[in-house]
Formats: C-alpha cells, sequence, structure tokens
C-alpha cells in the first residue's frame, strides 16, 4: 500500500493525523521536513517495516509503541483478543496467563476490557518487556497487568513461576506464540525475516514447540476446567 505507507510517515513528520494532509494538502514542507521524508523513504524502500520506522502499530483501540525488539502487532491478532474477551465475559475475574507478551498489545487489551481480571504477562527477552512496560504506563486503565521474564519451555521454570506468583494456577492461558516452522521461514517477506525479532517468529522447529509445552504444562499451570486461547498457523489446527 504504497499512497498509505506515504500518508502515514508524512503524517508522522508532521505530528498530524492522515485526514490533516488532505486538509493542508498545499502546505509546502521546509527543509528538514523534505529530509526526514527522504530518510523515511529510503528505510521504508529497504523493506523496513513502516510501524518500526515511525515506532507505533495500531492495535485494537489503541496506538502502541514499538521497535525493532518485538514482533509487530497484526490485525488477526485482534480476532484472539476478541474471542477470549467474549468468550470469558466483561465480568471474569480470574487469573489470565499472556505466554509471549511482545509489545503488550494482547495482555493490555485483555486487561482493560477485563479489568476485574488479573493478567501475567511472560516473555523471554527484557527487550520485549520493555516495550510491554512502556505500552503498560501510557495504555494501562487499572493496575492489574504485571510482567516477568520467563521461558515457558522451561519446566522447571514454569514450576517456580506457579508457586512463587499463582499457586491457585490460572484461569485461562492466552498465546500467540513463534509457530513459523523453521523451513516456512526462509520463505517469508523480507520485513519479516531482515527486520523482526527471529525468536519471536519461528521456534527453529516445526512450528508446534510452543504448544506442546503449553499441553505438556498444562495441569501445571491450569485450573481444572480453564480455557486455553491460542493463535495457530494455517494448517496446524489438527497437530495442535
Amino acid at each position: 500500500s504504497p499512497r498509505l505507507n506515504a500518508e502515514l510517515l508524512l503524517a508522522d513528520i508532521l505530528k498530524c493525523k492522515r485526514f490533516d494532509l488532505y486538509l493542508n494538502f498545499d502546505r509546502p514542507l521546509n527543509e528538514y521536513e523534505i529530509n526526514k521524508m527522504r530518510e523515511y523513504l529510503k528505510r521504508r524502500a529497504n523493506r523496513e517495516p513502516l510501524q518500526y520506522i515511525i515506532n507505533k502499530a495500531y492495535f485494537y483501540k489503541y496506538e502502541f509503541y514499538v521497535n525493532s525488539k518485538v514482533l509487530i502487532p497484526r490485525p488477526e491478532t485482534e480476532i484472539l483478543v476478541e474471542h477470549t474477551i467474549n468468550f470469558l465475559g466483561k465480568n471474569f475475574n480470574g487469573n489470565i496467563l499472556d505466554i509471549g507478551v511482545g509489545a503488550g498489545n494482547i495482555s493490555i487489551c485483555l486487561a482493560n476490557d477485563l479489568p476485574d481480571s488479573k493478567i501475567f504477562g511472560i516473555d523471554i527477552s527484557t527487550d520485549a518487556l520493555e516495550a510491554a512496560r512502556i505500552n503498560s504506563q501510557k495504555l494501562l486503565k487499572e493496575n492489574n497487568l504485571n510482567l516477568y521474564i520467563l521461558d515457558i519451555l522451561n519446566s522447571k521454570e514454569i514450576i517456580e513461576f506457579i508457586e512463587k506468583n499463582c499457586p491457585d494456577k490460572f484461569d485461562a492461558i492466552v498465546a500467540n506464540p513463534p509457530y513459523v516452522s523453521i523451513d516456512e521461514y526462509a520463505n517469508l517477506q523480507k520485513e519479516i525475516t531482515d527486520f523482526e525479532p527471529k525468536i519471536a517468529v519461528t521456534d527453529n522447529g516445526d512450528g508446534l514447540n510452543f504448544y506442546r509445552s503449553i499441553a505438556e504444562n498444562s495441569e501445571t499451570m491450569i485450573k481444572r476446567g480453564g480455557k486455553i486461547f491460542c493463535e495457530i498457523g494455517k494448517d496446524q489446527s489438527e497437530s495442535i
């Protein structure tokens, strides 16, 4: 979408909304703005994602801060958020574990729409957790989200985490884990392979490692009768 990309880049430089560009169509750019636009266009022409250039990604109802250390929130992940909220209900007051918190987009949306719940967001990346903290400070309405560093593929770490932070176990788990297989990863567009963190895209295996870990540790993590909500890749449903 070259026109949309150009408009969003220019709107960021001018610190205005896209609509304002049309209201000020004849306004000339000054030298700084022209040079900045050239810089942005050069980066975008090199296939760097728009969201990393302007450090913004729009997800659900919010504008999230993003950088190259976190996966860019995708519109399809909004379906995961919406389904989880609709299934649990607005009055849900249990404990939810968000596996792979990234920029915090899933956790923050759940925390704001389910204000009586308590969200535990985990990630193996300290850089991702820092981005999630920035977004929490900006967007979180209640103090119902806590962030932790944790390797979900390490069963010992999971047990210690549960015993320390949620001994009653979780009522629900939400996850958008790295589900691209290592074979598929090589064929993705350059915006992903050259710029997005590999650790957030592929599990360096068949794309199912995180689902295996969730399944194998489910009795440790989740209450009997609890729910697990996951985003999955194409053609993975039967295996999962």
